[in-house]
């Protein structure tokens, strides 16, 4: 039986300082609230590798066929691109701000 290679998370160096700033953010007003959010979407990232297709298609990405997904937790949409050899976050930004295509 081959079994099959776990998946590496990577971070693009913008998700990771949107994610750092919108956690900054949150903490001004309530710690216990930041850690809630940072924990939440870190769990479901954790488990990107177990799943790449658990979420649907990013509908912002364009002539996406598959491999660009996205998720929403705590108003927070993050999307991510998987290949065969890793998954890549790339966004993390709140829902309220104005959706980019890409």
């Amino acid at each position: 039986m081959v079994k099959k290679s776990k998946l590496h998370v990577v971070w693009n160096i913008h998700a990771s300082a949107s994610f750092r700033k919108a956690y900054e953010h949150i903490k001004e007003d309530s710690y216990s609230n930041a850690e809630k959010v940072r924990e939440g979407i870190t769990k479901i990232i954790d488990s990107l590798p177990d799943n790449p297709e658990k979420h649907p298609p990013d509908k912002y990405k364009k002539n996406n066929k598959g491999q660009y997904r996205a998720f929403e937790k705590y108003s927070y949409r993050v999307a991510y691109k998987y290949t065969d050899k890793e998954i890549r976050i790339l966004r993390v930004r709140h829902v309220r701000q104005e959706p980019k295509e890409y």
